[in-house]
């Protein structure tokens, strides 16, 4: 196994709630998740950053994430709205999408995947619950899942 170099993949936070972020990024710290993450607080400002519209522009500064967290209830677009619109554009569909909320009810459960939603994961209530869940996301998804061209 060559261990040479080693990509750096961007994660892209989309949560509204600022006490969330505050314990997501405590769990990735506690997690040993080296990978940088933009955080961006509705799913309009998801969509401009996808985009690369407006403040975020600029790629070098803002590239294209190689997972996105997302809440599904957010002010302005919703997380279906995002994943649904995700979905639809030929050069991200193929991103891994996680939702990571609170809400456990089946019809939004189901309704994420129908849209094209790759895990539903359900916020724990202990922060113990939220660092396991982030090491194995980054277990998973940013170490032994092989990435997926996101152009065409």
């Amino acid at each position: 196994m060559n261990m040479g170099t080693v990509k750096i993949h961007l994660v892209l936070m989309a949560e509204d709630d600022d006490n969330d972020v505050f314990f997501l990024e405590r769990a990735f710290k506690q997690a040993q998740i080296a990978n940088p993450v933009h955080r961006v607080k509705d799913g309009e400002e998801a969509l401009a950053y996808l985009k690369g519209e407006g403040q975020y522009s600029n790629r070098e500064k803002f590239p294209l994430p190689h997972l996105m967290l997302l809440d599904l209830k957010m002010p302005r677009k919703n997380g279906f709205e995002v994943i649904q619109w995700v979905r639809q554009q030929p050069g991200l569909r193929r991103m891994p999408l996680v939702v990571l909320t609170s809400s456990k009810e089946d019809p939004d459960v189901n309704r994420a995947y129908e849209l094209g939603a790759n895990t539903y994961l359900v916020k724990p209530v202990k922060f113990d619950g939220l660092v396991e869940m982030m090491k194995t996301l980054n277990l998973y998804w940013l170490i032994l899942a092989e990435k997926p061209s996101l152009a065409g």
